[in-house]
């Protein structure tokens, strides 16, 4: 059973280990959402985490941190590549299907990734019209829960330097291949370092 679902960012600074208290300061909002999201997820006590990630490393490392820090129970990793983001929400559904429909134990899905990398001169890669408009029209797409049209955000937005798509969508996959209603909280969205950075919470139904 599915009983906890998010979207997390995986910037390594936000770790007390890596970023400076005033860059921690400039991200407040993104760690306070993720604490909120860990108490949430000790709560639910699940059996077995499976996050997604389009990075190794810290792509998974940073979620895990503030999401799952005394987890004791299995994790299962599953890094994305660089094919149509449908492939992976197909995965999704196929991974549902093949390990997760029969299992009875209480299941936390986590999906790792960052949003346009593009949103300010000083960014990591500059600034580009595209990068802005992504992340705003991938929120409310997600709002809205038009998954087909959050397939072709990439093509509509070449230049956004998103990270996260392909990891959002094998989460939806699995979502969808489960027949749970879900809805989306958001929790916070920033992006003071040029890198949108976005939490949601799912509430699920049964």
């Amino acid at each position: 059973m599915i009983s906890f679902a998010c979207f997390s960012p995986h910037p390594p600074i936000l770790l007390p280990n890596v970023g400076s208290p005033e860059d921690r300061a400039r991200v407040k909002n993104t760690i306070s959402s993720l604490e909120e999201l860990g108490e949430k997820l000790k709560k639910e006590n699940p059996d077995l985490i499976i996050i997604s990630s389009p990075h190794p490393d810290w792509g998974f490392n940073v979620p895990l941190y503030f999401l799952a820090k005394d987890f004791k129970g299995e994790i299962e990793r599953y890094l994305m590549g660089a094919d149509e983001p449908e492939i992976y929400f197909e995965k999704g559904r196929e991974i549902y299907n093949l390990k997760i429909k029969n299992l009875k134990q209480k299941i936390a899905l986590i999906a790792s990734g960052d949003m346009s990398h593009c949103l300010k001169e000083d960014g990591p890669y500059g600034f580009h019209p595209d990068g802005p408009k992504y992340d705003k029209e991938f929120i409310e797409l997600l709002k809205k829960k038009d998954i087909k049209r959050i397939f072709r955000l990439d093509n509509l937005y070449p230049q956004a330097g998103e990270c996260g798509l392909r990891s959002f969508c094998f989460l939806l996959g699995i979502l969808e291949g489960s027949g749970i209603n879900w809805q989306p909280e958001i929790l916070s969205y920033e992006g003071p370092f040029g890198v949108g950075y976005l939490v949601v919470n799912f509430k699920l139904r049964q």
